[in-house]
């Protein structure tokens, strides 16, 4: 290792780094020593070998500058040295180092001539760079002359330049830095002026001009300055946020949305309003009854400002209460208002948003916006049914604190009225059905109707018992529609409307509107309030049961015709159908259906009624008024509407109507106000009419008026003192009322006044007067009336509307069974011989005797129609009784007779068609009722013994004693014993099932 070391130390070779590193680019090659050149002389001169000793040479050398050659070596001795190896190796090295220095040296031999040729250039080059260095010296020198010369002055004058440009812009960093620390005064003009956005803008303006000066170390308090700044800005934003729910102005509230925009805030500036609204409808509502509870109280008791709402309520005075509900609703429009107008401006402000720009920055700004508008948007329609419900509570809490059962009937309407117009807001404001309020009015309605009702029904018990039934004089077209407690169903209707639909129409259309109509100034409760204020002068200030007042406002100009409808001035007008008779119709007629209408007085059209049935047309009105107001408790008053009529029924009926003659009496029905006096007579033609006639009352009035005295009518069982003992329990006996008694003042025992008919028309016709107003509010009722509660409805006007006509039958009856004697017409009879045996020419003497009491009745009915109208439907009742009793007096009369010979039976004819003629000239009735009841008993007497089997079977109409005295009086002579027994036994068997 130290030889070869040794021979590279020799040689002057260096690693291949080294050799680079010292090579420069004019440095010539080493020359080889006059030993080498020696040796290399001494090796074989054969370039073949030559060329394969340096091809053996490793490619390892030839790889890169950076070769260490000595290193490779080293490595790649082996472990353990072998010195002949090592020689024989060496002297191969020195062999491939011998070929390429022998190669190097001819390259060079062979490139000497260049070389000397290139030498002689870098020498010239050498020189002539010399040259040039001498040039640039003299250069450097000049230019250092005229830099002190020229130079310097001029770039001292761009250094001043510069220092004062530097000092410009820190003059204007200071005065902007002096602005900031001033701001905090305009800031605060701008608040002053409620220029929330600019406050907002020049602040955030601030902040960011403080964050560019933010290396002054002044700056830093401002920006803390600043920070408190933007916060009191943020309060006094929200204060200003929170006026908005009273009163909304637009500008402010633009300035207000505005300036949260710019702090980004937009979404919590949404949930911070309806916390406001919110809170602005309890301090609203707090304040308003606190106020009137405070003006109740005559002190500034400090004890009711801490008291809670719902307590508060409760010191409500019954005197303060309208008012008080009238301003609390109006302060509650109000908030309501307020919130429909914010709504309002965020649906304008979304369509006259901008158009998305096409930019990113844009892009971004316009997908925010969306997000904020769309939470917005959600927000406030969730916030509708919120604020609602906090509306419903805080009323609801009003309604319930006071009870109302005791209001009067004024103020009770004008709360209802009050709530139905709030509810209408509710609905229009968020679609809502109002349940809290519907269902606190409802319970507050029904425990004050209930009181109502049956303070009324005591009204009308008190009206009735001191009614005498004269006649309440009206103009001929009176109506209902006159009435100021009819007054919400229109004066005019088109006749293709209802009533009812019309009111609900326009007030769907004032629902519709109540936004519209206030939303910039006026209140609809204000309104509301003022125009029952109007109506009340001539509606609610009366209670309805003044007759003057009646006659003042609604029957003015009594005798004028100029407002009677055509129909009404026609010659004749059916009053049960209403139709006006063809013209087909023969003058003769006409003239005869007039006379038979026995009106002799001015107004022959103007309706039957009293002021007791003016009354119940008022109260029904009231009634009406407040379930169209209060549609909730529609069935409970439409029940009690009901009551009325039924109780005006059961009480014309027990006082006109009520068949109370014990047999054999004949007596005035029931006796409450004037008993008969004088003997009683033989009841001979009730019982006829009663047990073998039509049936006086019928099935479905027995009904009802059986259903009127269960279901209101308070039995007086035990007398007065054990009366609340015996007479059911008490809940029910509070809804019914005592049966009402006549008035001692109203005679029903008088001949000459026919047993009170002028009374009996008056209260009769008034009934039925009532029940054709009442088939006139039908449909209204109808519209009113729950669909699951509608038969109610319908049953009560099938079952017991309707049958107020047929209380005609039983009332007339009685005078129809006292106007006539028919005791002495049976006397008369009695005396006649009928078993003559010649045909006789002339009639017996009982005929002109009951012609003459019907003269005499004719006459008196005349009487009685020069005070009170007798219209055609009640005088052909009249007439129908009496004809009817005096031909079922006649059969009567026949039939007890003892003896009859066929030459009788013609006797019997010839009286009854002498009756017959003379009575067709008295009254127009065609046919004349029970004409054939008379004629068919007539010739059953000359029926054989197998037709008068069979007339028996046929002819049930005839009492027991009629047709036994068939048998035995027509048939007796010509059958034996044994057929006798058999019709008789025949008669008994129909006779049987009626006992």
């Amino acid at each position: 290792m130290q030889k070869i070391k040794s021979l590279m130390a020799r040689q002057g070779l260096k690693s291949p780094q080294e050799s680079i590193a010292d090579l420069s680019p004019v440095e010539d090659f080493r020359i080889p020593s006059k030993e080498e050149m020696r040796e290399m002389r001494e090796q074989p001169i054969d370039p073949q070998a030559e060329q394969e000793i340096i091809n053996s040479i490793q490619e390892v050398y030839y790889s890169n500058d950076s070769f260490d050659m000595v290193q490779h070596e080293l490595e790649k001795l082996p472990p353990e040295l072998n010195l002949q190896e090592l020689e024989e190796y060496r002297d191969k090295l020195k062999r491939q180092q011998a070929a390429v220095s022998k190669k190097v040296a001819d390259l060079i031999l062979e490139k000497q001539p260049s070389y000397v040729k290139e030498l002689e250039r870098v020498t010239s080059l050498q020189t002539n760079l010399q040259l040039a260095a001498v040039i640039c010296t003299n250069a450097r020198r000049q230019l250092s002359v005229s830099k002190e010369d020229f130079t310097e002055a001029s770039l001292g004058l761009l250094a001043n330049q510069r220092r004062r440009h530097l000092l410009t812009g820190l003059l204007k960093s200071l005065r902007t830095i002096k602005t900031l620390q001033r701001t905090d005064v305009r800031l605060s003009e701008m608040l002053e002026e409620e220029d929330y956005p600019g406050a907002i803008q020049l602040c955030l303006e601030c902040q960011k001009a403080a964050s560019t000066f933010k290396h002054y170390s002044c700056i830093s308090e401002l920006n803390s300055k600043l920070q408190d700044t933007l916060e009191q800005i943020e309060e006094q934003l929200d204060v200003a946020l929170s006026k908005t729910c009273k009163h909304f102005d637009v500008s402010h509230y633009t300035r207000v949305q505005l300036a949260y925009t710019l702090l980004e805030k937009t979404q919590t500036a949404m949930d911070q309003l309806h916390m406001h609204f919110t809170q602005a409808i309890h301090n609203t509502v707090f304040q308003v009854v606190l106020g009137y509870v405070e003006l109740c109280a005559g002190n500034a008791d400090t004890k009711f400002q801490k008291m809670q709402y719902k307590d508060l309520c409760t010191h409500i005075t019954q005197d303060s209460y309208v008012p008080c509900l009238s301003d609390l609703c109006k302060a509650l429009w109000e908030v309501m208002l307020s919130y429909h107008r914010t709504m309002q401006w965020h649906e304008e402000d979304d369509k006259e948003e901008a158009p998305p720009t096409t930019d990113e920055a844009g892009a971004a700004d316009t997908e925010e916006a969306v997000v904020d508008h769309s939470y917005v948007k959600k927000k406030l329609e969730h916030g509708l049914t919120r604020i609602w419900q906090e509306v419903q509570l805080k009323v609801k809490a009003y309604l319930l604190g006071t009870d109302m059962s005791n209001f009067k009937y004024d103020d009770f309407i004008v709360v209802l009225d009050v709530i139905s117009r709030l509810m209408q807001v509710g609905e229009e404001f968020c679609g809502s059905k109002s349940e809290l309020l519907q269902e606190s009015i409802k319970r507050q309605s029904v425990n004050y109707f209930k009181n109502y009702h049956r303070t009324r029904l005591e009204e009308l018990r008190m009206f009735l018992e001191n009614e005498t039934w004269e006649l309440c004089p009206v103009k001929s077209n009176f109506n209902i529609a006159q009435l100021h407690e009819f007054k919400f169903m229109g004066q005019s209707r088109s006749p293709s409307v209802s009533p009812s639909r019309q009111v609900l129409s326009s007030q769907d259309q004032e629902v519709l509107s109540l936004f519209q109509h206030f939303s910039q100034e006026g209140n609809p409760f204000e309104r509301h309030i003022d125009n029952k204020d109007e109506e009340t002068e001539d509606v609610l200030a009366s209670n309805g049961y003044e007759s003057d007042e009646l006659e003042k406002c609604v029957y003015q100009d009594y005798d004028s015709d100029s407002d009677v409808p055509d129909e009404l001035k026609q010659d004749y007008v059916d009053e049960q159908t209403g139709d006006v008779p063809l013209k087909s119709a023969s003058r003769e007629t006409l003239r005869s259906r007039k006379k038979s209408d026995y009106s002799l007085n001015k107004g022959s059209n103007a309706p039957i009624l009293t002021n007791t049935t003016l009354n119940v047309i008022r109260l029904v009105g009231k009634y009406i008024q407040m379930m169209n107001i209060l549609k909730p408790i529609a069935f409970d008053v439409i029940h009690c509407v009901s009551q009325l009529f039924d109780y005006y029924l059961y009480a014309v009926y027990t006082f006109f109507g009520r068949n109370d003659m014990p047999a054999p009496s004949l007596c005035v029905p029931g006796g409450q106000g004037g008993r008969e006096a004088g003997p009683a007579r033989p009841a001979a033609p009730f019982c006829w009419y009663e047990s073998s006639g039509p049936g006086l009352i019928s099935s479905r009035l027995r009904t009802t008026l059986n259903r009127i005295q269960e279901s209101l009518i308070q039995m007086e069982s035990l007398g007065e003192g054990s009366s609340s003992v015996h007479g059911g329990p008490g809940e029910d006996r509070k809804e019914k009322v005592p049966s009402p008694h006549l008035s001692q003042l109203v005679v029903l025992t008088a001949s000459e006044t026919l047993y009170g008919l002028a009374q009996r028309v008056v209260a009769t016709e008034s009934l039925v007067f009532l029940a054709e107003q009442f088939e006139f509010l039908q449909s209204h009722l109808d519209t009113m009336m729950p669909t699951a509660k509608k038969p109610f409805l319908q049953q009560f006007y099938s079952q017991t509307v309707s049958t107020a006509s047929e209380l005609r039958k039983p009332i007339y009856w009685v005078v129809a069974a006292k106007a006539l004697d028919y005791e002495q017409m049976l006397l008369l009879m009695a005396g006649v011989k009928w078993d003559i045996r010649e045909i006789m020419s002339q009639h017996n003497v009982y005929v002109d005797v009951l012609l003459k009491e019907f003269e005499e009745f004719n006459k008196r009915l005349g009487d009685v129609s020069r005070h009170v109208r007798v219209p055609l439907p009640v005088s052909n009742v009249l007439w129908e009784h009496c004809i009817r009793l005096a031909n079922r007096t006649l059969v009567e009369g026949y039939g007890n007779v003892k003896k009859c010979s066929n030459e009788g039976r013609a006797l019997m004819q010839l009286d009854f068609q002498q009756f017959l003629m003379k009575l067709e000239k008295l009254t127009d009735m065609r046919p004349i009722p029970d004409k054939d009841f008379v004629e068919t008993y007539i010739k059953a007497y000359y029926l054989t013994e197998n037709d008068m089997e069979q007339f028996i079977k046929n002819h049930r109409e005839y009492s027991m004693k009629q047709l036994a005295n068939l048998v035995n009086v027509c048939l007796g002579s010509h059958i034996n014993k044994k057929a006798r027994q058999k019709l008789l036994a025949a008669i008994d068997d129909i006779d049987r099932p009626k006992r």
